[in-house]
């Protein structure tokens, strides 16, 4: 990891180290506002009737349990833009969601929506120690998917320069990191990882001027992050956002890397038992639950994001006064069910992560042969310690069966591959092939 201290840099202090019962006051007049602007969009103006609520019974967030939840089916039941509050002459921009399970979700922007996310994106983003004299590379795709354009924006706002590489091409990527002395990168972890690799075996490793990257999209844990940081010799920071929220945006880290500051002055974020929608305890796992409170395009009452994380309200050393979440653990909708037992991808990879001689790259396979399940999961070794040597083979994935077990509580088969064999993601990873008939 690196030794470098990052400083500690707040972008608008007003906003993010408010007074909490300023804050709270903020949060209701900007509820009051988004339940008005979501009564223009037919689903909302159904439900409103039906729980005969209107702007003016709206006079704490405590009310914000009054209202409806919306889920992404209810965003596709309207596709395309039955979501939108605005007429179509007042909208800047639209973005939609990859699509990859379903139809995908279209969300709009107005000018004034734009103004909020790049001033969002730039908090975390000087957060994380972005300063107007750094060249940043984003390397997200940039198209629908809302992560390039949103942080491309920040960037601007803080003032530093861009060079929106987009994804892909890894080659090119890192002849852009060296050649254009490039300080801070924006990618997915799993992508960081890869390049991180890639110049570790061109041998370019202690010829880049990065300091920092900011990375989002996807699922990571602390392991692969120290990876990173390790091989790369940077600082690595976290952000959180989705794009039927904004995009990223909702809350990133600050210095002191406690959790991830929650932009509390724009949205509501409420952490449920996914099962019986009740609030957990604070610092308990739960449903993200989020209802924006200024949006004008896409206004949206506590969407069910199914990201599960954990949220915590004491201090910061960094000054700010926000909640702060924890890295998202996994989906409620991504979790393997196995023999009765809940398993995230996330915890395979913080399994794979504790044995030393292992890449975290892995594809998990499910399947169920007879009646009951069989789960393996391919593990790439690392070209370092790979072994024509079966007995150290064995041992090795003895050793990694033996931490998935620990963590999971199942028992997985293990099949060790060669370096490389595994695919790459420039954008989201992904990790789990479900080979098994659930719904026949």
């Amino acid at each position: 990891m690196s030794e470098f201290v990052v400083p500690n840099r707040i972008f608008d202090p007003a906003a993010e180290c408010m007074a909490r019962d300023e804050r709270v006051k903020l949060q209701a007049a900007g509820l009051r506002r988004t339940v008005e602007r979501a009564g223009k969009i037919p689903f909302y103006s159904r439900k409103f009737e039906e729980l005969k609520i209107t702007p003016e019974s709206i006079r704490s967030v405590d009310d914000l349990r009054r209202l409806p939840f919306t889920t992404k089916q209810d965003l596709r039941d309207a596709y395309p833009f039955g979501f939108f509050a605005v007429p179509r002459a007042e909208l800047a921009r639209i973005h939609a969601s990859s699509g990859t399970t379903g139809k995908p979700t279209f969300v709009g922007y107005t000018r004034n929506d734009l103004n909020l996310w790049a001033d969002l994106c730039a908090r975390f983003l000087v957060a994380g120690g972005l300063t107007p004299d750094q060249l940043v590379q984003v390397s997200f795709g940039y198209g629908l998917f809302t992560g390039g354009f949103g942080l491309h924006a920040g960037i601007e706002r803080v003032g530093a320069a861009v060079l929106p590489a987009s994804s892909g091409n890894t080659q090119r990527q890192i002849l852009l990191l060296e050649d254009a002395g490039i300080n801070t990168l924006i990618c997915t972890p799993s992508y960081a990882l890869n390049l991180a690799e890639t110049i570790t075996a061109m041998g370019k490793k202690n010829k880049l001027a990065l300091r920092y990257a900011h990375l989002g999209g996807e699922p990571w844990t602390e392991e692969m992050r120290a990876g990173i940081e390790e091989e790369l010799g940077i600082r690595a920071f976290n952000n959180y956002g989705l794009s039927e929220i904004i995009g990223p945006g909702v809350s990133g880290e600050c210095a002191a890397r406690r959790g991830m500051h929650i932009q509390e002055d724009q949205f509501l974020v409420e952490c449920l038992n996914p099962e019986t929608l009740e609030p957990v305890a604070e610092g308990e796992q739960g449903e993200l639950v989020i209802t924006s409170l200024n949006k004008e395009a896409c206004p949206i009452i506590r969407y069910r994001t199914r990201d599960l994380a954990r949220i915590e309200s004491g201090p910061c050393p960094c000054g700010r006064t926000t909640r702060r979440m924890s890295r998202i653990r996994g989906r409620s909708d991504d979790m393997m069910i196995i023999r009765g037992v809940n398993v995230f991808p996330t915890q395979i990879e913080e399994a794979l992560l504790r044995v030393d001689g292992t890449a975290p790259h892995f594809m998990i396979e499910l399947s169920r042969p007879g009646n009951l399940d069989e789960a393996s999961i391919k593990v790439e070794i690392r070209q370092q310690d790979f072994s024509d040597k079966m007995e150290a083979m064995h041992k090795l994935r003895d050793r990694i069966g033996r931490e998935v077990t620990a963590i999971t509580g199942l028992h997985f088969n293990i099949e060790l591959v060669e370096p490389n064999t595994l695919e790459r993601f420039t954008g989201k990873a992904k990790r789990v092939i479900d080979n098994r008939k659930l719904n026949d």
